[in-house]
């Protein structure tokens, strides 16, 4: 199904597409830097896509124990596969699991092969992974069957709705009856500090702070239960969770295996939210990136937190460079435009004169630049008081927005937020919401005609511009930056505190300890075949 785009939005071509180069531009020494480097996330992704899973009795998961065995006695840099499937064709076990079990009490001895002997241990590497491979060919293969037989989402936007308990067994008869009511996409939130944590959580949990831990047993439970109820109703209900923080490629590939639909990518929240240190994050989302283009499924981006921390008027030029580095980012790793579900979010003060007109041409801005992207649209959060009227309000008119521009997923607002975790009545009020707008005004896209010189047009304009002025200063500041910054001035740019205001220089923040600069022999079955291309066919299936 294509996205709805306004045409009465004009933008000088020149600019736009002066803002698309300068973003190139800008991501181009960080892509450099993301391919010349490894962390311990990629490479235990890359071994759980050999099938390698469980954990000890501590609940340390086995993958952690081999990777972190292999990386003291050879490095990480040479990649990890190479020395394990040397270990497996020397006999030291008979498979990965086993040999996770006996590294983590130092009883295997890792070696770097060389010869006939490295030939064939990346021959046996290759192999094992890529099964894993073939288990997100299939499971996107099971997702189009499912489209094509249960159908979308008649009309658009997709309606994305948050359900997350902390016991995943809670999650499930919520989620089944979000999507009763009219839930499109569901989203389970992650247990607070997960992406802190570096390692994947094992089975199903029940104890979540403020969300549900993300895992591959409560991934696979929740899809299951979904697929029954897209059955029941007809249409394919999608799911969407984190591909963030410290496990970002491990999750991902969790993500692809078990047929998640959506997951939240973005090319910076990490760094500026979680104080994740930006060489590990841009490492490990290019691969993160590669496999969700693989696997089908659509990112959603983050851009919406910068205006929880900035003022949405003053700094919502920085929301559209991030758009356009997102794309640029995701683009490079091999998503397309279906799969970008680029953020963007209604944070304006709502006591600010115009404060109305300014979301609207906020969000014309985006729908215009990215005309074939399923954008993500955004309800308040910032300036929710705890007065459920007012909020509903808000609400109400988030939602003409996203009617009157054409957004093509929108996650529900609700009026409890920031006083209580929504119940199911408040959830069930909020679709109500939604589904008055969107029934009386969704056809607003093709009536609403703003003056080409007035108050919306020219405020899109400004923003733009700004946008571009903020690009050019990036790329231009060549003589800033050291060590992992030098060359990359958009690295500064963080460092700086350029985006939400907060600061994250490229050598500090967690996890820096698990990135290694790939040694010239480096090999890693599963970044060749990502590299290599997504042997699928180039249809629009799963678009908004």
């Amino acid at each position: 199904m294509s996205t709805t785009t306004p045409a009465t939005l004009e933008l000088d071509p020149a600019v736009v597409r002066r803002a698309r180069s300068l973003a190139r531009r800008a991501a181009a020494p960080v892509v450099k830097i993301a391919k010349s480097h490894t962390t311990v996330s990629v490479e235990r992704a890359t071994l759980r896509l050999a099938g390698l899973s469980g954990a000890d009795h501590e609940r340390v998961p086995w993958v952690n124990h081999l990777v972190d065995a292999v990386r003291r006695e050879v490095g990480l840099e040479h990649g990890v596969t190479t020395p394990v499937y040397d270990a497996l064709r020397r006999g030291e076990a008979p498979d990965l699991i086993t040999l996770a079990q006996k590294a983590a009490s130092g009883n295997v001895a890792f070696r770097l092969p060389t010869g006939r002997e490295a030939v064939a241990a990346r021959r046996a590497a290759a192999r094992g992974v890529g099964v894993g491979l073939r288990t997100i060919d299939a499971s996107r293969r099971t997702r189009e069957r499912l489209v094509k037989r249960l159908g979308d989402p008649k009309t658009t936007p997709w309606i994305y709705l948050i359900v997350a308990t902390g016991d995943i067994y809670e999650d499930i008869p919520q989620a089944q009856a979000a999507a009763r009511a009219g839930a499109d996409v569901i989203a389970v939130i992650r247990s607070t500090g997960q992406s802190l944590l570096d390692y994947v959580p094992e089975g199903a949990t029940r104890e979540g702070f403020a969300g549900t831990y993300a895992t591959q047993e409560n991934f696979r439970l929740m899809r299951a239960a979904l697929d029954d109820v897209s059955k029941e109703l007809g249409r394919y209900v999608r799911l969407t969770n984190y591909a963030s923080g410290l496990c970002m490629p491990e999750i991902a590939a969790l993500a692809g295996m078990e047929r998640l639909d959506m997951m939240l990518n973005d090319s910076m929240y990490g760094i500026l939210f979680r104080d994740i240190n930006p060489v590990r994050t841009f490492v490990d989302q290019r691969f993160s990136r590669q496999v969700h283009a693989r696997a089908g499924i659509i990112i959603n981006t983050g851009e919406d937190n910068y205006l929880t921390t900035a003022d949405a008027v003053e700094a919502a030029h920085t929301v559209t460079v991030s758009q356009l580095l997102n794309e640029r980012f995701a683009k490079e790793a091999g998503l397309r435009d279906w799969q970008l579900g680029l953020g963007h979010a209604f944070e304006i003060n709502p006591d600010l004169p115009d404060s109305f007109r300014m979301e609207l041409a906020h969000a014309m801005l985006a729908r215009r630049l990215f005309p074939n992207a399923p954008l993500k649209w955004m309800p308040p959060t910032k300036h929710m008081t705890g007065d459920v009227f007012r909020g509903y309000l808000l609400d109400g008119f988030f939602n003409l927005v996203g009617a009157m521009t054409g957004q093509s997923i929108l996650l529900v607002g609700m009026m409890t937020e920031a006083v209580v975790t929504p119940f199911l009545s408040d959830r069930d009020l909020a679709l109500q919401n939604v589904r008055y707008v969107m029934s009386a005004a969704s056809g607003l896209t093709e009536d609403f005609h703003p003056p080409r010189d007035g108050f919306i047009q020219t405020r899109a304009r400004q923003v733009l511009s700004e946008a571009v002025d903020l690009l050019e200063r990036i790329v231009n500041d060549t003589a800033s930056g050291t060590g992992h910054t030098a060359g990359a001035p958009l690295l500064s740019a963080i460092g700086d505190g350029t985006f939400g205001l907060m600061k994250r220089p490229a050598h500090k923040g967690k996890g820096l300890d698990g990135v290694a600069e790939r040694a010239a022999d480096y090999d890693n079955p599963a970044i060749t075949a990502l590299d290599a291309g997504v042997a699928v066919p180039a249809g629009r299936t799963g678009r908004p």
